[in-house]
């Protein structure tokens, strides 16, 4: 997901280290554990496919249809968990037979007649309709958006990630459980195209005046990213030669804005998609294809149907992140959603409190893609700029199991804490390697974010879990203490989490940097023909440094 220019505070967080003073304890409610955790009625069954057939109706902004679930019985159970938010159940049935049900909240609780037999794989469908909730700020206060495009024809989208896709949808709610396939059909008036994920496979024109599109996903997807987009579109096509060999490529720009769509797409797509294979690996979805989808709201990281709504113009928004220079001259949208396929779409955190693993590794992404364009400095000197807009303001991972994210700090901070993290690997090819091999061995998978940091230290060859602690569970950033007597210079990490002994580059002689390893306790080093004056830290770690004997700052 993108972010905004000025973060908004996150509503609450927590980790393994204690929460700073001032963050605030939060508090859940029994629907927020059914919504974010695997109760009984959710862990017997597991999620096969999906097949979704929708009606969208602008004229009321009203949804109508049925999701067929297949699901493969993990252990017999009488009882299963559905969720959808708001809208009106018709009917649910298996095996011919209406089936009772009780709501409680968002969730529904169907009672289930046939013997679920461990192995069996069985189907169930949930008849809805109703008038979804109406995004109010999308992508950020999610839900369906109904809008104009700017010659006042109907413009429609869904946004729904950390809302749910249960806000327009009947499914298995969870970011933990994801279909193998999934058919979404989606039915509009008559004029506008819908594209969603996958491939399209027909489109068939109704007596009634609409038209449905059928699309098809053939990999595994997380609920969040399925889509509807509807428009006057214009569409058109390439191929990219990639490492699994031709990616199709489908571009689906409002038809009053493909020449727009032909200049900054062609520009950057292709680029972006070298750039993000040699580093992360194969596209994940060649299959399905790579498809740009203009859209009423900034962006969204829709699988293989990436949201696009930048207004085909460079950096966010016209904006530089970084305030560096290097944010512009290419398309932020297209840059940070396309790296979400594969640190959101194909790696999924099971729970959203490790929403960090999505956006922390695309944060990061942007620079990478500085880096390809124009070098290792540039691409330093991106990820240093954005660290302003850092807040601090609570610890990036969320309580679990109950639906929560944490700070909004996942985007810069953790993006920070990676580009550090590949200064202490001090080889490039060996962080290419880690990052290729996060995608080559938790891709198509659901993943904690303890499964990624644990790898990342293995493959590193060193422990960094209390680096992943300090970053992720608090709000302080390492604070390096120093003093300098002659050519003594001492040292140690304050405001850091017990054990901390994070190496770092200092100069320890003129314009060079060498590597110290401070703990929480005073070490000395010697210096030659360095003073205070002329101390520093190497940028590229993500600290503060202080000198202890220097008055006090407010």
């Amino acid at each position: 997901m993108t972010r905004i220019r000025i973060l908004l505070p996150a509503l609450l967080a927590f980790g393994l280290a204690a929460p700073a003073a001032h963050a605030q304890q939060p508090r859940f409610t029994r629907a927020d554990t059914l919504r974010g955790s695997i109760g009984p009625a959710r862990e017997w069954w597991d999620v096969a496919f999906y097949d979704l057939n929708v009606a969208v109706s602008p004229a009321d902004s009203s949804v109508r249809g049925f999701n067929r679930i297949t699901y493969r019985v993990l252990r017999p159970a009488r009882e299963m968990q559905i969720d959808l938010q708001r809208l009106e159940v018709d009917s649910i049935v298996q095996d011919g037979r209406r089936l009772r049900y009780r709501r409680e909240g968002d969730a529904l609780f169907v009672a289930l007649q046939a013997p679920q037999a461990a192995n069996a794989r069985k189907t169930v469908t949930v008849h809805y309709h109703g008038r979804p909730r109406v995004a109010a700020r999308a992508p950020w206060d999610g839900g369906f958006v109904w809008a104009r495009d700017p010659a006042g024809e109907p413009f429609i989208a869904t946004a729904v990630q950390g809302l749910g896709a249960s806000a327009w949808w009947p499914n298995k709610d969870t970011q933990a459980d994801e279909p193998d396939s999934m058919r979404i059909a989606v039915t509009v008036p008559r004029g506008m195209t819908n594209v969603s994920n996958g491939r399209l496979r027909d489109s068939v024109q109704n007596a009634d005046g609409t038209t449905t599109f059928t699309w098809f996903v053939g990999s595994p997807i997380n609920n969040y990213g399925v889509a509807v987009n509807a428009g006057r579109y214009a569409h058109f096509q390439d191929v990219f030669q990639g490492e699994k060999g031709p990616l199709t490529l489908d571009f689906w720009p409002l038809a009053i804005h493909e020449q727009a769509a032909r200049r900054q797409w062609g520009r950057d797509v292709k680029p972006m998609l070298q750039c993000f294979e040699h580093w992360f690996g194969p596209y994940p979805w060649y299959e399905d294809g790579f498809k740009l989808v203009e859209t009423p709201h900034l962006g969204m990281e829709h699988q293989s149907a990436v949201a696009y709504g930048n207004g085909y113009r460079d950096g966010y928004r016209g904006q530089d992140l970084s305030d560096t220079g290097r944010g512009l001259g290419w398309d932020f949208i297209v840059v940070h959603e396309s790296g979400h396929e594969w640190f959101g779409n194909h790696i999924t955190t099971r729970d959203l409190a490790d929403m960090w693993v999505h956006e922390g590794f695309t944060n990061y992404s942007e620079s990478l893609f500085v880096e390809c364009r124009q070098g290792k400095e540039a691409g330093a000197e991106y990820v240093i700029g954005v660290r302003a807009h850092v807040q601090n303001d609570a610890p990036i991972v969320a309580p679990y199991g109950v639906n929560a994210k944490g700070s909004g700090d996942m985007y810069y901070k953790a993006g920070n804490m990676l580009h550090t993290i590949r200064q202490l690997v001090d080889d490039d090819e060996r962080w290419r390697g880690i990052l290729r091999g996060l995608n080559e061995t938790f891709g198509r998978r659901t993943v904690t974010g303890t499964q990624v940091t644990e790898y990342i230290s293995r493959q590193a060859g060193m422990d960094l879990s209390r680096v992943f602690q300090q970053y992720l569970t608090t709000t302080e950033i390492p604070e390096l203490e120093y003093r300098i007597q002659g050519n003594r210079l001492s040292f140690r990490w304050s405001r850091v989490v017990p054990g901390f002994d994070m190496p770092v580059r200092v100069t320890l002689a003129p314009g060079q940097y060498a590597r110290i390893r401070p703990t929480t306790s005073w070490r000395t080093t010697d210096l030659r023909g360095v003073t205070a004056a002329d101390f520093r830290v190497d940028p590229n770690f993500y600290v503060t440094a202080r000198n202890a004997d220097a008055p006090a700052t407010p």
